[in-house]
């Protein structure tokens, strides 16, 4: 496996509104070494100075900079302030199907303009010295056939591109929603795996449709690396055992009562800094799924995470509505 990508042996999808930099403290408390992503961020809003979009904290790292845009030049300024920062790697958003982001005329359109996204990649490389990577589908409204995926790839590879992320998926850019675009079109995992045979020397990561770390290591035989999202959101606690199951960590997998411990008190560092508790909270309404209590956990934690001058009190709160003898035996992920 490569050492630059090492992290992305497992990932955590960019996702619009969840991969904050809340929601990054709150993965780092579950998994100290996976790869995580910033929610895409529009290379506009970058080189038009609002830094402050793509500030993160040291713990966060391992962490990839996502960026959406179609102007080469821009794309690369963005990928210069992003390096400057401290990122790991810069990553080109060619999947994303939503109508705003087709209005701007990137994500997952770029696979009707290949030689536009070669060009987008290349000035981005060419203006950093960490690894540029680029996360798309295997094909876009009538163009999902074998040729055009083996183009699209043979094209990126030719270009310079080490690191493709495939959501093992077209996109309907007329018609379906980002929510349909995510379970309407049929999976076709065994194109990507053949893709791998094809260009062995190309780090391929496979995403969508994976919920579980059995399915990830069955991937794996197959590929270099998991991305996971969705999963995630409802399940968080599935990250604990990523570092010693996944990346090879002789790491102990902590307990879900004292991952809460840690909750806390980054809920009360968060809030601290002007952050209000939903912006945090939100991401953990799942984290007690299946355990006795859990029902009342995020109902207590739906009511109350809002109000007014909320704090971690409310996170402390809903924890003590959950059956502490039921966790017990309940820890595995």
């Amino acid at each position: 496996m490569p050492a630059p990508y090492s992290a992305d042996r497992f990932a955590i999808a960019p996702m619009v509104d969840v991969t904050t930099r809340p929601f990054c403290l709150m993965a780092r408390v579950l998994t100290k070494h996976a790869m995580l992503y910033t929610e895409m961020i529009a290379a506009d809003a970058i080189v038009h100075g609002k830094h402050h979009l793509i500030a993160f904290d040291e713990v966060e790292l391992p962490l990839t900079l996502q960026l959406g845009g179609n102007d080469p030049t821009k794309m690369a300024q963005a990928a210069k302030v992003g390096a400057a920062l401290g990122y790991s790697a810069i990553n080109i958003n060619a999947g994303c199907p939503s109508d705003k982001v087709q209005r701007g005329a990137f994500g997952a359109i770029l696979m009707k303009d290949i030689p536009l996204l070669c060009e987008i990649f290349q000035a981005m490389q060419g203006a950093v010295d960490i690894p540029v990577s680029i996360k798309t589908r295997i094909g876009v409204d009538e163009d999902d056939s074998w040729d055009f995926t083996l183009h699209l790839v043979q094209s990126l590879v030719d270009a310079g591109v080490k690191h493709l992320i495939l959501h093992a998926r077209k996109a309907w850019l007329n018609g379906l929603s980002p929510l349909q675009n995510r379970t309407i079109p049929p999976l076709d995992y065994d194109r990507v795996y053949r893709l791998k045979k094809m260009f062995p020397q190309i780090f391929f990561t496979i995403n969508g449709g994976i919920t579980t770390l059995e399915q990830c290591q069955g991937h794996l035989t197959q590929v270099d690396g998991v991305m996971l999202g969705r999963a995630i959101i409802d399940n968080p606690y599935l990250l604990t055992c990523v570092d010693s199951a996944i990346l090879g960590y002789a790491t102990p997998v902590l307990s879900r009562a004292a991952c809460m411990e840690q909750f806390i008190a980054q809920a009360a560092l968060l809030r601290s800094r002007g952050v209000a508790l939903h912006h945090f909270a939100r991401h953990l309404l799942g984290f007690f799924s299946g355990i006795r209590g859990a029902r009342a956990y995020r109902r207590y934690l739906s009511e109350h995470m809002t109000d007014l001058g909320a704090d971690e009190r409310v996170l402390a709160a809903a924890f003590a509505l959950i059956d502490k003898d039921a966790l017990e035996g309940k820890e595995s992920a």
